[in-house]
């Protein structure tokens, strides 16, 4: 018995560092009123060694497990996409696509639209490609490009495309969450599919209410400059490869090859100058790498020491009814998101008992696996430090928690899945 305690302490403890993190970095910077004050680098540092601190095990041990988390192959994976998304992107700004591309969009719609513009093409590449990570690189220079164009907001503009990139993560029929839930819950993905647009439709036409209400009260008059054609075909290439579905490392790679090209031809960006800027690409990744890395490890502690399992056996003690059993659900995978930073690890994490919850309270397989992609995504949306959200800031050049109040997309669709559950009929 004593043994129980001490392992329930234990688990409990080591939730610590992620509810320090959010303590420091999220409510410090919301106290003192400057999103820039806390680097979210030193949040993580400190947030690390906590969890190194109260961990089980000798030293090595932890350092191990640490260690562990920090080169997860989805770690990895991402840190392999910021640097080929920080070399691109540098590259096509050197180099003028992205200004041309910008120029391009702002001479085929008028300013009230671009908005609106910006989310639906969020949600037909997410939809397309299925990956909203994907949706964010190719989309958001644009974005941070008409904000400087137009006066407004990098923050709102960088909100709109996250925002619009969980459609497709949420729907896709190729999306990894999407795979991952109906794997989970033993039903198709064209039934699924079916589910999920009854829940989150709503979300959908509020959040496009939004963009034409928000495009008609913005002031600002773009400020159109000279489209150059040549210039923009790095970019256009780029979003037609992202919606083709080429690998997204071929995709990163291609467009940077193109900007070489073109830049090297037309003589806007000489060779070695070009080298030095995909040299500035990468060192630009730095911090959303060493957060990566700091953020991966602390998680994998949190992991093995507990702080996961505890959580959900919690969550399963409390299921009461078909309505508990669906909260249960959408609560359960929400907290391992937040957890893991990551909705499809969370979906695999807690899958299983998830299937199980809804088999004993007769919880529609279909539906079981809707609530768990859309909730996931939710929350996935909303973190501060999640992977979407720190490309995205570090692509506009701002800070996640000025990006967060103007994500209203994922707050919709978790909003139509709670509606959903308290509302439906027995």
């Amino acid at each position: 018995m004593k043994n129980d305690k001490g392992v329930f302490y234990r688990s409990w403890l080591s939730l610590l560092p992620l509810a320090l993190f959010l303590v420091t970095y999220l409510g410090g910077s919301i106290a003192i009123g400057d999103f820039y004050k806390i680097p979210i680098t030193i949040a993580f540092l400190v947030a690390s060694a906590v969890a190194m601190g109260v961990s089980k095990g000798n030293l090595n041990k932890r350092i191990k497990i640490f260690s562990a988390g920090a080169s997860d192959k989805n770690i990895m994976l991402m840190v392999w996409i910021y640097i080929l998304a920080g070399i691109f992107a540098a590259t096509a700004k050197a180099t003028g696509a992205v200004d041309a591309t910008v120029n391009f969009t702002l001479s085929l719609l008028p300013s009230n639209m671009i908005l609106l513009a910006l989310f639906l093409a969020a949600a037909f590449v997410s939809l397309s490609i299925g990956t909203s990570v994907g949706t964010i690189v190719a989309l958001t220079p644009i974005a941070a490009g008409v904000a400087a164009q137009t006066g407004q907001s990098p923050a709102e503009l960088a909100a709109i495309v996250v925002g619009g990139s969980y459609f497709g993560d949420n729907l896709s029929f190729i999306s990894d969450t999407t795979i991952a839930a109906t794997q989970t819950q033993g039903c198709k993905m064209n039934d699924k599919f079916k589910m999920n647009i009854r829940i989150i439709w709503p979300a959908f036409v509020a959040m496009i209410v939004y963009c034409v209400v928000a495009g008609f009260n913005a002031n600002a008059a773009p400020e159109v400059g000279n489209v150059d054609v040549v210039a923009i075909v790095p970019y256009a290439t780029v979003i037609l490869l992202s919606i083709i579905g080429v690998n997204v490392f071929v995709v990163l790679a291609s467009g940077t090859l193109l900007t070489g090209i073109v830049g090297i031809a037309t003589g806007s960006v000489p060779f070695w100058n070009f080298l030095s800027v995909m040299g500035s690409g990468v060192t630009g990744m730095g911090d959303l790498i060493v957060v990566a890395l700091l953020a991966g490890g602390m998680l994998e502690l949190i992991r093995a020491n507990g702080g996961v399992r505890l959580i959900i056996d919690m969550f399963q003690k409390r299921v009461h009814g078909t309505r508990g059993a669906e909260l249960s659900i959408a609560g359960l995978v929400s907290v391992a998101n937040v957890c893991t930073a990551n909705n499809t690890v969370a979906i695999i994490t807690i899958g299983r008992i998830a299937k199980d919850i809804a088999t004993r309270y007769n919880v529609d397989a279909r539906r079981a696996a809707s609530l768990l992609d859309t909730a996931s995504c939710c929350v996935q949306g909303l973190l501060p430090y999640s992977v979407q959200m720190l490309l995205a800031s570090t692509l506009v050049g701002c800070s996640p928690l000025e990006i967060l109040p103007h994500l209203y997309y994922p707050l919709f669709i978790g909003i139509c899945a709670f509606l959903s559950i308290v509302l439906r009929k027995h």
